[in-house]
């Protein structure tokens, strides 16, 4: 992990210096300072759609990577609590077992559909760009726990919603995650969370 970041860092340096010799290439004046400046903006604009980019390829396109999920498109259940051995991405939560969507938009929106949750079991679906902006949630706090089909489309998407659409998200980049997360009230729940995930 510890190489994928320097190589993420290394890459954002190039980009930011990239910056930095093209407004020198067009003979505009920039002092040392702004030069940082400039370099440290472009790190810093550069740096989440990168660390996103690390995360998507280990999770949907690195198959030998031993966080490897699934590839784009298909939901990839995780029936059990996450632990430090899980180091793709920080999971600070314990009690949400999770299951993995990554979007690929080129081409067209996705459909999520998600069951009818009893009332009194959290569930998320956090849905993430490339920029790591959560766009946008489904779940009990923002849809409710009652179910149904949700689209997720990408920026150049203008298509008509199908009918049985409960809602439409609009996404401003063409990869985004999807993170489900469902309740576990404690260890002998488990059961009741598969079956979730299952349906």
């Amino acid at each position: 992990m510890k190489k994928n970041i320097l190589i993420s860092t290394g890459i954002l340096m190039l980009i930011a210096t990239g910056f930095v010799l093209t407004s020198c290439s067009k003979k505009v004046d920039v002092t040392p300072e702004e030069a940082r400046q400039i370099a440290k903006d472009a790190y810093i604009y550069g740096f989440p759609m990168v660390d996103s980019y690390r995360i998507i390829y280990a999770y949907f396109v690195d198959k030998n990577n031993p966080e490897y999920k699934l590839p784009f498109n298909q939901v990839d259940n995780i029936p059990r609590v996450y632990t430090p051995a899980d180091k793709a991405v920080q999971t600070p939560n314990s009690d949400t077992p999770y299951s993995m969507l990554g979007m690929d938009l080129r081409t067209e929106p996705i459909v999520i559909t998600v069951p009818v949750i009893e009332q009194n079991r959290y569930f998320s679906v956090q849905l993430i760009d490339q920029y790591t902006f959560n766009f946008d949630y489904m779940g009990s706090r923002t849809t409710g726990n009652d179910g149904g089909s949700f689209l997720v489309a990408g920026p150049n998407w203008k298509g008509e919603t199908p009918a049985g659409i409960k809602k439409v998200f609009k996404c401003e980049t063409e990869f985004a995650l999807a993170i489900y997360r469902t309740q576990l009230f404690n260890p002998a729940d488990i059961d009741n969370v598969k079956k979730i995930q299952q349906s």
